[in-house]
């Protein structure tokens, strides 16, 4: 089951809301958990049983790790969480990588596992292995109640695309919230927010990609058209998604941290990542970067440093050399900007801005590429290669029809219509009009959205991969 979709949207939340606002403050989480395992059961009921495993990992070890803490039994008991999560995470999402590389190195053909991926495994792993090296830490007590904490590890407003939520950054909501009417006014306003992002102008995006992949008349026109598409697509659907949890989640009470902070108006990569699926980037600098010594330490380890962050964090969005190529690809810039060129872009301007947006949107194509041929074909292409046609009428034809969208998701990736309604709200025109035209719009909004879906429009899933 996916936000974007008619069951969720009109039979799966409502019915949860229902119930959720009828119980008593003591079954509030239980109530959250039952949703929360018939949401992730409604596509892959077999894995249900790999989600409560975990669940059960972490809470016997969060509780063991604390009682002993100070103690060398403490320490064994978060290496065999870690080990026990990250090998079922190995199993499931990168066995068939290993298995296929290692044929390619030796001349063996040991078969493929071809095990599906359980959906949203990466987000909620990460989750897991934050509980328990927390409460090693003693940043945090473990949770008693395993109905609490399962209720947090699976909790499906952000289950399955995240963000990656942090326990202690809900642990008091857990145990105790009241969600008043502002929450749910609130909450819902992000919410379809994120869904209109999402389904009218992520999906029309991706459309545009596979008319591009399944094109008779490449052009070099094209291929940027793809690759601006792709790099604006990813944004919308990335952070649509993230709204959506955002805004589910201040309706059941809990404030998710933002996501994403205009990430496209960088003037560094280093800002960029800064910007960019802020809650991952956190998870790699606080449990990864930071205990491999992060910047305090030589020069040259500190290198070493961001370069196995950043293959870890390629290998993190999928089993593919196209994801570890992305991912070292930007530990070299990253490697570069921090030691060679902070000064330089600080003082270039304009210029930076268009450096950074030509990286990243380099970046999501070897991202979006099948393997690394098609990416250095897809690249090569874009650059005049091949003896490609600057434009060609196809191209043209689907610039012209696709040109308001583009447009929407340009301006709508910057913070320019946000200050908008800042000022908006702010003047006194709000509360004489804005207070019903607001609603009214969010309203037309979701109206849209529910005709683009029963009419059956693009709505892929971005996040089986992961």
């Amino acid at each position: 089951m996916v936000f974007s979709g008619i069951p969720f949207l009109y039979y799966f939340l409502p019915i949860v809301l229902l119930i959720y606002f009828a119980v008593p403050q003591k079954l509030k989480n239980a109530a959250l958990l039952a949703a929360s395992l018939v949401f992730y059961a409604w596509g892959e009921p077999k894995y249900v049983l790999l989600l409560i495993a975990e669940i059960v990992t972490g809470y016997i070890s969060g509780i063991m790790i604390y009682r002993n803490r100070g103690k060398a039994a403490s320490k064994i008991w978060l290496a065999a969480a870690v080990i026990f999560v990250v090998l079922i995470l190995c199993c499931f999402k990168y066995a068939d990588f290993f298995i296929e590389n290692f044929n390619a190195l030796t001349g063996i053909s040991l078969p493929l596992l071809r095990i599906a991926l359980p959906v949203g495994i990466s987000f909620y792993t990460f989750q897991l292995l934050s509980y328990v090296i927390d409460i090693y830490r003693g940043d945090t007590p473990p949770q008693k109640n395993p109905v609490t904490l399962a209720a947090y590890i699976s909790m499906f407003p952000q289950l399955v695309a995240g963000p990656i939520v942090r326990y202690s950054d809900v642990r008091e909501r857990l145990e105790e919230r009241h969600t008043g009417f502002d929450d749910v006014g609130e909450g819902a306003e992000k919410f379809i927010i994120g869904l209109s992002k999402k389904v009218l102008i992520a999906n029309q995006l991706a459309e545009l990609c596979e008319i591009f992949r399944m094109s008779q008349e490449p052009s070099i026109m094209f291929y940027w058209m793809y690759a601006v598409s792709f790099t604006l697509y990813i944004y919308f659907d990335f952070s649509g998604y993230s709204d959506m949890a955002i805004g589910l989640g201040r309706i059941f009470g809990f404030r998710f941290k933002e996501n994403f902070n205009y990430p496209y108006i960088s003037k560094s990569i280093t800002e960029f990542w800064r910007r960019w699926h802020i809650s991952l980037g956190s998870w790699f600098r606080d449990y990864v970067y930071i205990p491999m010594g992060g910047n305090r330490c030589s020069k040259f380890r500190w290198i070493i440093n961001i370069f196995a962050v950043w293959c870890l964090t390629g290998l993190w969005h999928g089993a593919q050399w196209t994801f570890v190529v992305w991912g070292l690809g930007f530990a070299v810039i990253l490697s570069a900007e921090k030691v060679l060129l902070s000064g330089v872009l600080k003082k270039a301007g304009p210029a930076a801005h268009l450096y950074t947006l030509l990286i990243v949107v380099l970046g999501f194509v070897i991202f979006n590429a099948a393997d690394m041929g098609q990416a250095v074909s897809d690249i090569y292409c874009m650059f005049g290669g091949g003896s490609l046609p600057g434009v060609s009428e196809e191209a043209m034809y689907y610039f012209k029809s696709y040109f308001a969208v583009l447009a929407i998701a340009v301006v709508g990736a910057t913070p320019f219509p946000s200050r908008i309604m800042k000022c908006i709200r702010r003047s006194k025109l709000y509360n004489k009009i804005m207070c019903i035209a607001e609603p009214a719009a969010l309203a037309v909004l979701l109206l849209l959205v529910t005709a683009y879906l029963v009419d059956g429009s693009f709505n892929p899933f971005l996040y089986f991969r992961f």
